[in-house]
C-alpha cells in the first residue's frame, strides 16, 4: 500500500504527472536536457512511421482532476490554447492545445500557431513535479516556461501524438518515490487518458543511463590474476560504466550468468576459460580481452574470432612487458620475456603453458587501460542507446 496524506484512493495518483498535454503535432528539438521515450499503445499496430489523426481544435483538453479523468468544459479557442490549474495541493497542471515546439536550451515550450492565440502573448511557469507542498525538493526542480510567443526555434524531430511532460528530479532515485510519485501515477495516466494512442514522454532533468560493464575476476592462485583490479574498476566507473564484478565458479548457474551478461553492454576479462561466457553477450555488445604475454594466438583463436563471428564488438588490451609479473622472475633479455612466440615455436607444451598461464599475473597500466576503456565505453553507449 502506498500512503498518501488526505487521499484514500490510488486513482488520485493519476494527476501527479499529467502536467502537460500537447495535441495535434508535437515537435521537439533534442538535447541533453530532455530524454524522449516513445511509448506505443498495445492497441495500435506497428508501422514504419509514428502517425496519428490530429484531434480537432474544438475538442476539449483532457485533464485528470480529483478521482477520475474528466474533459474540460469547452471554451472559446483563444482561452483554451494555454491553460493552467494551480488549485491542487500536490501539483500544478498546465495544458497546451496546439502544435508546440520545445527549446531545451531555455526549457521553454512555444505554441507554434499564434494566430489561434489571444492578441497578447501568454506566459506560464511551472515545475512539473507532484510534491508542490514540499519546499525542499521543489526548490531543486527545473522551472519550465510555456508561451504563445511565436519566436520558438526550428524543430528537428516531429511527433504526431500527445505528450506528457514531467520531471525526474526531486526524490527520483529513491525506490519509494519512484513508484509513489512516478511509475504508478504515470502508468495510470497513460492507461486511462490515452488509451489506444501513442504517447510521447518528455522527461525534464532525465539522468543519463550508464552502460553496464561486467568485470570478470579470476580466482586467486590460478594465475593471470589482475593484481590491481579494484583500481581498474574505479577507472571504469570514472569513465561512466556501471561496473558489476563477476567471479564464476563451477557452482554458478547458467541462468544466473545468462541473466547478467545478456542484460549488459560490455564485458572485460583476462584471457582464460571464463571468457567463454561471451556466448551470452548480445550481438553489438563489447568484449575487451586482456592479453598477457605469450597468449596472443590462443586469445585470438579461443575468444577473438568467435566473438567477431557473433557480431560482438571485440577489443584487445595487449599488456606491455612491464605489466607482467614475469619480469620479476626472468631477465628482460630472456626468451620468455623477449620473444614468447619464438619460445613457443609451433608447440604449446605443458612447460610453456605453466609459464604464461600459471606463473604470470598482471598489473595493469591504468593510463593505457583507461584509453582502452574509453573506446569500449563509446561503443557500449551506442549499443545501449540502440538496443537498451
Amino acid at each position: 500500500m502506498i500512503p498518501m496524506k488526505r487521499r484514500n484512493s490510488a486513482a488520485t495518483l493519476i494527476v501527479c504527472l499529467a502536467l502537460f498535454a500537447f495535441f495535434f503535432v508535437f515537435e521537439i528539438n533534442l538535447s541533453s536536457i530532455f530524454r524522449l521515450i516513445a511509448t506505443r499503445s498495445t492497441g495500435i499496430q506497428e508501422s514504419e512511421r509514428l502517425e496519428l489523426k490530429p484531434m480537432r481544435t474544438q475538442e476539449p483538453l483532457i485533464k485528470a482532476i480529483g478521482k477520475e479523468a474528466r474533459p474540460l468544459q469547452q471554451s472559446p479557442p483563444q482561452r483554451q490554447i494555454i491553460s493552467c490549474d494551480r488549485s491542487h495541493r500536490e501539483y500544478d497542471l498546465c495544458s497546451i492545445n496546439g502544435p508546440t515546439v520545445v527549446d531545451p536550451n531555455t526549457s521553454t515550450f512555444f505554441l507554434m500557431d499564434p494566430t489561434t492565440s489571444s492578441p497578447q502573448s501568454t506566459v506560464e511557469k511551472i515545475k512539473p513535479y507532484p510534491r508542490k507542498w514540499e519546499n525542499f525538493p521543489m526548490a531543486r526542480i527545473k522551472e519550465l516556461t510555456i508561451t504563445s510567443s511565436p519566436s520558438g526555434p526550428r524543430c528537428k524531430v516531429r511527433h504526431k501524438a500527445p505528450a506528457i511532460v514531467f520531471s525526474a528530479g526531486g526524490y527520483t532515485g529513491n525506490v519509494f518515490h519512484d513508484f509513489n510519485d512516478g511509475f504508478i501515477p504515470l502508468f495510470i495516466t497513460v492507461d486511462s487518458i490515452y488509451q489506444k494512442q501513442d504517447v510521447i514522454l518528455v522527461i525534464s532533468e532525465a539522468r543519463d543511463w550508464k552502460p553496464r560493464l561486467v568485470f570478470i575476476n579470476r580466482l586467486r592462485g590460478q594465475g593471470r590474476e589482475i593484481l590491481n583490479k579494484d583500481e581498474a574498476k574505479r577507472v571504469a566507473e570514472e569513465i561512466g560504466f556501471d561496473v558489476i564484478s563477476f567471479e564464476p565458479t563451477d557452482r554458478t548457474s547458467l541462468d544466473q550468468v545468462y541473466a547478467l551478461l545478456n542484460s549488459s553492454h560490455a564485458m572485460v576479462g583476462m584471457h582464460g576459460a571464463a571468457l567463454t561466457h561471451l556466448l551470452f553477450l548480445r550481438p553489438g555488445s563489447v568484449l575487451v580481452q586482456v592479453m598477457p604475454l605469450g597468449t596472443n594466438w590462443a586469445g585470438k583463436m579461443c575468444h577473438g574470432e568467435p566473438a567477431r563471428a557473433m557480431g560482438i564488438e571485440y577489443m584487445e588490451y595487449k599488456i606491455d612487458v612491464k605489466e607482467s609479473s614475469l619480469v620479476e622472475k626472468y631477465d628482460k633479455d630472456d626468451m620468455v620475456i623477449k620473444d614468447p612466440a619464438g619460445l613457443q615455436g609451433k608447440k604449446w607444451s605443458l612447460d610453456v603453458m605453466k609459464i604464461y598461464l600459471k606463473e604470470q599475473n598482471v598489473k595493469l597500466d591504468l593510463v593505457r587501460f583507461r584509453e582502452c576503456l574509453k573506446e569500449a565505453y563509446r561503443k557500449a553507449k551506442v549499443f545501449m542507446e540502440k538496443e537498451g
